[in-house]
């Protein structure tokens, strides 16, 4: 989930500098320009938090048509005394894969250059490239949802 949402946080990044400047700010809102460079530092980050440790990086994926990553972890301590022999010094490992997905749709005659009305899952957006400021975009959880797809 860590590395999904640090790439959701690049998407709102990267559109913020985007709106008014580029021809392809409607390609940040529809998730398809983010690069996913602090994917795995943020997965690293959430592992160390729990005493793990990720293995083999946050591997990009799609999952039905949508972007995301697969991280796995292992446990850097042992699963410890079980009812199940054997096991004592056996380390826990996972895997999830989560997606980004965004939550705006954007308007088929859209144009880069006039105002856009987006609607975000029922909240209005309006975005003008012509007078956009920064801080007129809503958290990246407004744009963009991110979800365990497996």
């Amino acid at each position: 989930m860590a590395a999904a949402q640090d790439s959701r946080e690049e998407l709102l990044t990267g559109l913020a500098g985007a709106v008014g400047h580029d021809d392809d700010w409607l390609d940040w809102l529809r998730g398809d320009l983010f690069k996913g460079t602090g994917a795995t530092a943020a997965a690293e980050r959430l592992a160390e938090e729990n005493d793990a440790s990720v293995q083999g990086g946050a591997v990009p994926t799609t999952v039905n048509g949508l972007p995301g990553y697969r991280v796995a972890v292992e446990t850097r301590y042992t699963v410890g005394k079980s009812i199940i022999p054997g096991t004592e010094t056996q380390h826990a490992r996972a895997h999830a894969t989560a997606v980004i997905e965004p939550r705006c749709k954007v308007p088929e005659d859209a144009d880069v250059k006039k105002p856009v009305e987006l609607d975000c899952d029922g909240e209005i957006l309006d975005i003008d490239p012509g007078d956009f400021h920064p801080d007129d975009l809503p958290d990246a959880s407004v744009l963009f949802s991110v979800r365990l797809a497996e």
